[in-house]
Order: structure tokens, then C-alpha cells, then sequence
């Protein structure tokens, strides 16, 4: 790992494929937890968690009952690479033994710099002409 290291976000979507049966996935969970301890050890991977299904989304609006994902974008945890690239960070999402069973993961790289009004990011509202 270079000293360039950067972490990354991966987020865990969907839900297990309708026609795996529980053997196969946790096998595929079995292996996930194999492979997640080996990239923690080599520093690879920080911790992460799993999410329970019940939480609260708060607005402007106040606080309401959620999440709101639809059924197909289900977050169901995360976890942190660190890695010299984007790619990279993608590619190692891409070893996860539960892609098999259809799980998916977004990974994005973690902004080093504070938020500011005045930089384009993904938070800042699209103008018209």
C-alpha cells in the first residue's frame, strides 16, 4: 500500500437471490467472513457493520419512520477499503463471495476535504440556465 492510500465507502445493496437456498448463502457468508478477516489483516479493509432494518430518516420536515429505499436498493451494511485507487477499491469489492448470491456493493471514494457552499459536489443542487 502506497502512502497515497485513500479509503473507500462500500455500501452492501439488494437481497439474496430467491432461488439460493440457506446453504448456499451462507456459504456464501461463511466465505465472506474468510475473505473480509484476511483484508483486515493486511490492512486492506477497516471494519464495517451490518445494518438493522428498522431506522428514522430526519428532514426539514421533522423525524419519520424509515429507511424509504425501495425494495431493490436495500442497504443492508458497510464497511471501509483503503486502496490507491477507485479501481482498485472496485476490484477488490469485486472478490466478495456474496455477489454470487446477488448482493451488489457501491464503493466511492471518502472526500478528504471538508464540505464547503462555494465546491461542486454531490450534495450541491443542479442550476438551471
Amino acid at each position: 500500500m502506497s502512502d497515497d492510500a485513500r479509503e473507500f465507502l462500500v455500501i452492501s445493496r439488494g437481497r439474496w437471490d430467491a432461488d439460493k437456498s440457506p446453504e448456499e448463502i451462507q456459504s456464501a457468508i461463511d466465505a465472506f467472513y474468510n475473505w473480509r478477516d484476511r483484508l483486515l489483516e493486511e490492512g486492506r479493509m477497516r471494519r464495517g457493520q451490518r445494518l438493522a432494518t428498522q431506522g428514522k430518516m430526519v428532514s426539514r420536515q421533522g423525524v419519520t419512520d424509515g429507511p424509504f429505499a425501495e425494495t431493490k436498493e436495500v442497504i443492508g451494511g458497510y464497511w471501509i477499503f483503503v486502496a490507491d485507487s477507485l479501481e482498485t477499491a472496485a476490484a477488490l469489492a469485486a472478490q466478495n463471495p456474496c455477489i454470487a448470491c446477488g448482493l451488489s456493493f457501491e464503493v466511492r471514494p471518502i472526500a478528504r476535504e471538508r464540505a464547503s457552499a462555494y465546491r461542486l459536489t454531490n450534495e450541491t443542487p443542479l442550476r438551471g440556465p
